[in-house]
């Protein structure tokens, strides 16, 4: 009757009627006196389980909750938790759970692997990208503890307790009630839920977690599908999604043969025992779009032979017959946050995480901009990037070949670090500027019969510009006017100071009192430049009655480096021969202007130290300007005002 089925049978008034789905009892009926019976049974069948009209009820292993509605439409949901047991594999991207599920991760995030809510103990898996950045794999494993210090996992068979080191050998140790071990093939945790004995191996590819009685827990081993809840990463930004270029070099029909060896023998003997599918899945789905480098493949075939040791069904000299290494190779070396184990050119090492290494690489570079900062410039460049290429740093050094980089241990960074006036540095001009420059290239030794580096030159530099117009007045309020200059990332400071003795130890304030024709002294002074490699010039110096430099009327104190020599109260000291110079004069103001306001302003130029070339001609009558002793471009301007 449609969705509706009755049951009729008769029996004596003593006898009851158990009504069974799949042996399983959905309702007990006892007998009638009249002993005929009619019985309802419509409902649902879910999963080999009858679920009656209107009821729910949960599945043997408890993690699904079967629901039947009141018009037999069936449906089912995740339980918070489930009770279970057995073998959970998380290897690459995929979760193969308790019940022989399996999902992948597709992001970057922290998940929860196990959870017990009644101990408060908590499995964390982190995944993190390798070569390509569109596919994840896990990466380190946390057992979290309530009260206690946390155990870390990590790539290399690395062990932290609260964040420090521990050294692990065969012989178990134990921290905060877990007892640790390590062999040749990873890193295993024993503990105990409850009473119940609970193992996690890690090896840096693999996790596995073997529970033989049932617990009842939540995460991902107990439900691959539950990605969404047993997310625990803050950050969204381990969500976030990318997709690189295919890999044309992956050959679908051979990633199908290298996975269905585990319907093979060796791997056959254990296929009664561990059902290979979920384990041959994996490893399709993986490399169908990863290639087969860094022992991948053999790491599922690894992942499917322990589940067999698990169940004590031991595959017998797997890896001789996978051609696989045993124990596989792992880095010597720790291995930065931005770094994985994997092979380059045929030696294990680390190697650069894609999306870290692509900010470099999409812009073909092997390292960070140049930094320039107090007359010092440094490069830094990533060491996993510079092995990739084929690139020992030993090898590297600046155009002085005393001058090495700095490898930083734990980052793996490689810096090199030169002065304006050390390790070979170059100093040029160009138009406007005055550049330093230097090169990181390889060791090159006459005497080396053959040499198996590539040739490398990677050449930075920083710049002085010329500085920007400034024009900074003030009103005998302060002692001195000071501009701060920035080329490129060098730099300095300008100063203009009045003083009213020629020892340059009375400075103006805003409450002297300065007359006319009394003599004064200017000093410009820079801080932040190297004098042995650059000179100041004071190209300039003149006195408006406006503010603006180019206002009229117009006065000047100093031409071309020179003191005008129709003003004989001025003299001029020390011009182009370090980052400083003076100049004195008589003070005046300007006839017929009220207020008599006097602005003083000085054009300064810089000079590149060669052959004392930064020095002004200014003695004898028919003194002339030396062509090209001193840069010519847009110079710093800098002035001062008095107020009567």
């Amino acid at each position: 009757m449609g969705s509706q089925s009755v049951l009729y049978w008769s029996a004596s008034p003593q006898q009851s009627v158990s009504v069974l789905v799949n042996g399983d009892v959905v309702e007990n009926v006892p007998g009638i006196q009249n002993g005929f019976v009619f019985s309802d049974i419509s409902g649902c069948r879910i999963s080999g389980f009858g679920v009656k009209p209107g009821t729910t009820r949960q599945s043997l292993d408890n993690c699904t909750s079967l629901i039947c509605s009141n018009t037999s439409v069936s449906s089912t949901s995740s339980s918070i938790s489930c009770l279970v047991k057995g073998l959970c594999t998380v290897t690459g991207p995929t979760v193969i759970d308790f019940r022989g599920q399996m999902n992948s991760v597709s992001d970057r995030c922290e998940y929860t692997l196990l959870q017990d809510q009644s101990t408060g103990f908590t499995l964390k898996a982190n995944f993190l990208e390798r070569r390509r950045r569109d596919v994840s794999f896990v990466d380190s494993v946390t057992l979290a503890f309530s009260q206690g210090a946390d155990i870390q996992l990590l790539q290399g068979h690395r062990v932290l307790v609260g964040g420090s080191p521990v050294t692990l050998s065969g012989s178990v140790q134990t921290f905060n009630g877990v007892c640790l071990s390590k062999d040749q093939t990873g890193v295993t945790a024993n503990i105990s839920l409850n009473g119940s004995p609970v193992s996690v191996f890690f090896d840096g590819t693999t996790a596995q977690i073997y529970i033989d009685v049932p617990v009842n827990v939540k995460g991902l081993c107990a439900d691959s599908s539950s990605s969404s809840s047993s997310r625990l990463s803050s950050d969204s930004s381990c969500q976030q999604q990318y997709e690189d270029p295919a890999d044309d070099t992956i050959n679908i029909t051979a990633v199908i043969e290298q996975c269905n060896i585990l319907k093979s023998s060796p791997f056959s003997s254990c296929n009664a025992v561990v059902d290979p599918e979920s384990y041959i899945i994996a490893c399709r789905n993986t490399l169908n779009k990863y290639p087969a480098v860094d022992g991948l493949r053999c790491q599922f075939l690894k992942a499917y032979a322990k589940a067999c040791q698990k169940r004590q069904a031991t595959v017998q000299n797997w890896w001789t017959a996978a051609k696989c290494h045993h124990p596989e190779p792992i880095c010597q070396d720790k291995c930065s946050d931005h770094e994985f184990c994997g092979d380059i050119h045929g030696n294990t090492d680390c190697r650069c995480r894609a999306i870290y290494a692509s900010q470099y690489t999409e812009q073909n570079r092997l390292g960070g901009p140049t930094v320039c900062k107090d007359n010092t410039a440094s490069l830094t460049l990533v060491g996993c990037l510079l092995k990739e290429n084929g690139i020992d740093y030993n090898h590297l050094h600046l155009n002085d070949k005393t001058c090495t980089g700095v490898m930083d241990p734990e980052s793996h960074m490689l810096k090199f670090s030169f002065s304006s006036d050390s390790c070979g540095t170059e100093v040029t001009t160009n138009n406007s500027q005055v550049i330093f420059t230097n090169a990181v290239v390889t060791r090159n030794s006459s005497s080396d019969l053959i040499t198996r580096q590539d040739k490398v030159f990677i050449e930075f530099s920083c710049s002085h510009p010329a500085p920007e117009l400034q024009n900074v007045a003030f009103k005998i309020i302060d002692n001195s006017v000071k501009v701060f200059l920035q080329s490129g990332e060098w730099h300095y400071n300008l100063t203009m100071k009045a003083y009213s003795d020629a020892a340059q130890t009375q400075l103006l304030g805003p409450n002297s009192d300065v007359r006319l024709n009394q003599k004064i002294w200017i000093v410009l002074e820079t801080n932040g430049l190297d004098e042995e490699v650059v000179s100041v010039v004071t190209d300039s110096c003149w006195a408006t009655s406006g503010n603006s430099p180019s206002s009229s009327p117009r006065y000047d104190l100093i031409t071309d480096g020179c003191a005008n020599a129709a003003d004989g109260t001025v003299q001029v000291m020390g011009n182009g021969q370090g980052t400083s110079n003076s100049f004195s004069f008589n003070m005046f103001e300007f006839s017929g202007k009220e207020p008599s306001e006097v602005y003083l302003h000085c054009q300064l130029q810089l000079c590149v130290n060669k052959n004392n070339i930064c020095e002004p001609g200014c003695s004898g009558p028919a003194r002339r300007r030396r062509s090209l002793r001193y840069r010519r471009g847009t110079p710093a301007l800098i002035s001062m005002v008095w107020t009567p």
